[in-house]
């Protein structure tokens, strides 16, 4: 086992990548039941947060759902087209390769020139950074193996308008 797949399963690790799976897994049956406004979360090792208007039934209810279909091999929910990895990915990725094109040839062009040619990697940036960040998120920063994890509560707290839902778990 090399150094990386060695960190990523480090105990507190591999709690937060479970964790991040399952709020990735809850907010597909969230919004496959029902159009929500939008939900978004924030997973770490004791659980994870859900933000958005819903009722806390129907998070339980997705809650159990998704840990038993991950359970059952639908590793895809653990990957979701929303997740902070994907933004911070297509953010890298491109800026990455938009100041490597501003650059230009050793700066003999002037930058207003190489403008277009930024943009035009930016764009390319972007079409690499969706599977790029999918790939992240399936290997690095979430896990479909949920193992023994069990949901020990979820507790609803209102901050002004935002609704919010705590899941605690255990593995």
């Amino acid at each position: 086992m090399n150094l990386v797949q060695t960190l990523l399963q480090a105990p507190w690790l591999l709690r937060t990548r479970r964790n991040h799976g399952l709020e990735h897994a809850t907010i597909h049956v969230l919004t496959a039941r029902r159009r929500h406004g939008g939900i978004a979360g924030h997973s770490d090792a004791r659980g994870f947060w859900l933000m958005g208007e819903v009722d806390t039934q129907s998070v339980h209810e997705a809650v159990q759902e998704a840990l038993l279909r991950m359970r059952a091999g639908e590793s895809w929910l653990a990957v979701h087209p929303n997740c902070g990895t994907n933004l911070v990915t297509a953010a890298a990725v491109t800026s990455g390769v938009g100041n490597l094109a501003l650059r230009g040839a050793g700066g003999r062009s002037p930058w207003l020139l190489r403008l277009p040619l930024m943009v035009v990697a930016s764009v390319f940036g972007l079409l690499l950074a969706r599977p790029l960040g999918s790939w992240l998120q399936k290997y690095v920063t979430t896990s479909a193996d949920v193992g023994s994890l069990q949901v020990l509560s979820i507790q609803r707290t209102q901050r002004g308008h935002t609704t919010l839902h705590r899941v605690e778990t255990h593995s």
